[in-house]
């Protein structure tokens, strides 16, 4: 017969061995159950930054209207778009969650790059929404002290992600380049070279214009085709000065314009501006129609003060330069970047999702 320590010495090792398995149990449980939430809310990895199912929602609800219209455009579709119909050789629905996580690639290397220029803490899709509350909540008491707030009052997500994304491009192309050693440092050669390289779409501003302008009234009960006939006789005509003394009541005087400084023009100004700047020398403009008189326009000649050109316009320049350098920069980051793609969660997603 056992006696009282050897039954309470099974007593404890059973009870020991159920404490084990139940902490083996749970543990277990909750293993699987984190790892069954992390596949269920991650749908991709970028770059070891996890894209999850609410951030490709997200962009999938935002960009489905531009995604129907392409669809509508393309394959003729009426009414609203099915997701699950066909679409060329893959589903809408497919073609509308490639489109998200291209634009999820492409913005989420921005913000990684605005990461490490210090302009913000996190890339997370969960932090941007906390970071947009945030905002509403300051601009709430903003209005409720009455101040001054500009823009919106509340913003929605997808209102505040073009927000912000925006802001923070803007100031990347302003930080990477004024860094001496900056990607996107623009130098004043690449600026002149870009001058010379396109001299005309950058002298406007500083282009004088001698030109002739032929105003032909048009005659109480002209006939329908009075203006194609007018037309007819300006093309076969080498100058607007053949045509005139043909033309009853024809006005036909030359002028000089000046074309710097576009901006603050009255309308007829803009509009000569804009006739001007399309032709070459010796070009006769299209007919431009007014009240009771067709008019054409021939450009004599022009002369450009390059000086005068170059200061008006250098900084313009630099700064489409810094555009075009900022777009391959990224696109460079975009290319060596590695995105990982569960196929699996994102075949869970369906049309109802990007519906709610």
């Amino acid at each position: 017969m056992k006696g009282p320590s050897t039954s309470r010495r099974t007593f404890v090792l059973i009870f020991s061995a159920c404490i084990a398995l139940t902490a083996l149990v749970v543990t277990g449980v909750t293993l699987v159950s984190h790892r069954d939430s992390g596949s269920g809310s991650r749908v991709a990895t970028l770059d070891g930054h996890p894209v999850t199912r609410d951030e490709l929602l997200f962009h999938m609800r935002r960009l489905a209207p531009a995604v129907q219209n392409e669809l509508r455009n393309k394959y003729g579709l009426r009414g609203t778009v099915d997701w699950n119909a066909e679409a060329g050789d893959t589903t809408a629905l497919q073609r509308l969650e490639t489109r998200a996580l291209d634009e999820i690639r492409r913005d989420r290397t921005t913000l990684l790059l605005a990461k490490e220029q210090g302009l913000i803490d996190s890339v997370d899709h969960a932090d941007f929404l906390a970071e947009m509350e945030q905002e509403n909540e300051s601009r709430a008491k903003a209005v409720a002290a009455g101040r001054t707030v500009y823009g919106v009052t509340e913003f929605s997500p997808d209102e505040y992600y073009t927000h912000r994304l925006t802001e923070l491009t803007t100031s990347l192309k302003k930080r990477l380049g004024t860094e001496a050693k900056g990607p996107l440092r623009v130098t004043d050669s690449e600026v002149r070279h870009a001058f010379d390289t396109d001299r005309d779409a950058w002298s406007a501003n500083a282009t004088t214009y001698t030109y002739s302008q032929l105003v032909v009234p048009v005659p109480t009960g002209a006939p329908s085709n009075h203006a194609t006939r007018l037309q007819q006789r300006v093309a076969a005509a080498e100058r607007l000065a053949d045509v005139a003394p043909d033309e009853p009541g024809a006005r036909l005087t030359t002028a000089t314009y000046d074309g710097s400084g576009t901006t603050g023009l009255n309308a007829h100004d803009q509009d000569l501006m804009a006739v001007l700047g399309k032709l070459k020398t010796g070009e006769v403009s299209d007919p431009v129609t007014g009240t009771g008189q067709i008019t054409y326009y021939e450009l004599d000649g022009k002369s450009v003060d390059e000086d005068k050109a170059f200061a008006a316009y250098s900084r313009r320049i630099r700064q489409s330069l810094v555009e075009e350098k900022f777009d391959q920069y990224l696109q460079r980051r975009i290319d060596d970047s590695d995105i990982d793609v569960d196929t699996a969660a994102l075949g869970a997603i369906n049309a109802e999702d990007v519906q709610q």
